[in-house]
């Protein structure tokens, strides 16, 4: 009898129903656990996670969860056949309009209240002359936090004692996701993600320089101007792990052995050390496993995806309860409102903005559209007829290409 062996990623995974989407909410959820230590005091004033482990805290750990399910879903609709600026049109509307949202409410909304709550009016909040709150959004628009703080606001709460001055500390990771998306979109346009060595070599490299910068190893700071900042090596890591198992979901086994022993393998990493060599791998594969595995679940978004929004929220809103004192009130009354109050913002912000804005991710401006008929296309046609030559290049031109001559021979 044939031993028999466990599925593949392909075989098991239904991009339209899986369990992702509550993944993704636990994990902006445990976020909120988290920042919970500096924002409302508690733990000791730290993240939550760092009294176990020297390398991580629970936020950092849903963060990379983050990047590594971005790494697979954004590098398999990449090597669609969407064009490069679709694909970044489609990137664009999925991150930019709801994070504006988050900025606008939190200077014009979140606070003020705060403001009138410290000083029993709004004199002065407007017209502040350092931070103004008239620059807040123009200083973070476009995903580099320039200005962090609104009025000089904060001095007491508890993070001020960790020296933290800030309205949105969780949003600085949005950076590094969209410098992500910007890798894949290259890829894709030099043609490296229809080719899984070329595309594993690049992901390869990636991981194995964030393991040198985490063992210590001389000279990967020193690599290039990006890797000063050891931020980059530890997002971009788990993301491109999302793009192995995106390239290589038809060799992948969804094995429940396997993924008890990544489990046990990522606790082990986190409490003794290696998180962020080779651990943070194993508890992305645990991910991947519950997300393919765990059915009941998989209609968990049907209210809506609200994880961006909880990311996007939570640290304005519970920066809010820290003005208003609700920390003094204790640990579970503090989460209990502001559970409720970020996923009523999460819902909002999902149901006015997020998906009205994807809806327009096939939206052509007519004047774009006819100037693309009349002029761009047809250029491109000919520019291209003449430089592509078919028989070296993946495009899926170069497919139509081959294909017409096929047909005409």
């Amino acid at each position: 009898m044939a031993r028999r062996t466990a599925v593949t990623l392909a075989e098991a995974f239904d991009p339209r129903a899986n369990s992702i989407g509550f993944l993704r909410w636990l994990m902006a959820f445990l976020v909120i656990f988290s920042h919970a230590g500096p924002l409302g005091g508690f733990y000791g004033g730290q993240d939550l996670g760092v009294q176990i482990s020297t390398e991580q805290s629970i936020g950092g750990v849903a963060v990379a969860g983050f990047f590594f399910f971005s790494g697979f879903l954004i590098t398999q609709s990449r090597m669609g056949r969407s064009s490069i600026f679709r694909y970044f049109w489609r990137r664009a509307l999925r991150i930019m309009p709801a994070f504006w949202l988050a900025l606008l409410t939190t200077a014009f909304v979140i606070a003020p209240i705060a403001w009138w709550h410290e000083h029993g009016t709004i004199d002065g909040y407007f017209t502040a002359p350092r931070e103004s709150p008239w620059t807040y959004f123009l200083n973070n628009m476009w995903l580099e936090l320039g200005q962090r703080n609104i009025a000089e606001m904060g001095s007491s709460l508890p993070l001020a004692s960790h020296g933290g001055y800030d309205w949105n500390g969780s949003a600085w990771t949005l950076l590094y996701e969209f410098r992500a998306y910007i890798l894949v979109g290259v890829m894709g346009l030099l043609g490296i993600l229809a080719y899984r060595w070329l595309t594993t070599a690049v992901a390869a490299a990636i991981i194995v320089l964030n393991a040198m910068q985490w063992m210590g190893a001389g000279g990967v700071f020193n690599a290039w101007r990006w890797f000063d900042d050891p931020y980059m090596l530890m997002f971009f890591a788990p993301f491109a792990f999302g793009m192995l198992f995106a390239v290589w979901k038809d060799r992948i086994p969804i094995d429940d052995r396997l993924a008890i022993a990544a489990a046990l393998a990522a606790g082990a990493t986190y409490a003794f050390g290696g998180w962020n060599i080779w651990g943070t791998y194993a508890f992305a594969y645990v991910l991947m496993w519950f997300a393919v595995r765990a059915t009941p679940l998989q209609t968990w978004e049907k209210p809506g995806d609200f994880s961006y929004g909880v990311y996007i929220f939570a640290w304005p809103i519970m920066q809010l309860g820290a003005f208003l004192g609700l920390h003094h009130a204790g640990w579970l009354v503090y989460h209990v409102v502001i559970v409720v109050a970020v996923h009523i913002a999460a819902f909002a912000s999902w149901h006015l903005i997020e998906k009205p804005a994807m809806s327009l991710k096939n939206w052509t401006p007519r004047w774009l559209e006819r100037l693309y008929a009349r002029a761009i296309t047809p250029a491109w046609e000919r520019l291209m007829g003449r430089v592509v030559d078919p028989r070296f290049s993946s495009t899926p031109r170069a497919a139509r290409m081959l294909a017409r001559e096929e047909a005409g021979a």
